[in-house]
């Protein structure tokens, strides 16, 4: 029964497995109640079939506090045989930028941390997540880039 075990444990191993990788974090819009950032992840499938992604959750750090985190819940499907990408919007209160703002500076220069874990749904295996991360900094937006 353990040889059985083994054996089937090894081949599941080897299943080819979707990969992913994380772009950085970008500013992209701002409202009176917080700016929003987003970050890409590109998913490539090697299967010829579509695969279900269960959830995305992700976690934004700066200055060592988490500012923003979330789950995408059922956020689509990725291509067969070919590439996804999917955007995680953040919204940053500005309430917490202000209380990182001497890590800001001159430039407006926001170092940060960004985990995501993609999920998916592998036949035979099950949910498989795929665990992400990323660091930089981004820049906020200044009156120029309002108006």
């Amino acid at each position: 029964m353990d040889k059985a075990k083994n054996f089937v444990a090894e081949k599941i191993a080897h299943i080819p497995k979707p990969e992913a990788s994380l772009d950085g974090v970008s500013f992209k819009s701002m409202s009176r109640e917080c700016i929003t950032l987003h970050s890409n992840v590109n998913v490539s499938n090697p299967y010829d079939h579509r695969l279900p992604i269960c959830e995305v959750s992700y976690k934004l750090k700066c200055a060592g506090k988490v500012v923003a985190s979330g789950t995408l819940p059922d956020p689509g499907w990725i291509n067969a045989g070919g590439d996804t990408k999917l955007e995680i919007p953040a919204k940053v209160p500005y309430d917490f930028l202000i209380s990182v703002i001497k890590d800001v500076g001159r430039d407006w220069d926001v170092d940060y941390v960004l985990e995501v874990g993609l999920t998916i749904d592998l036949p035979i295996v099950g949910n498989f997540t795929i665990p992400l991360s990323t660091s930089g900094e981004f820049k906020l937006p200044t009156l120029k880039d309002m108006f």
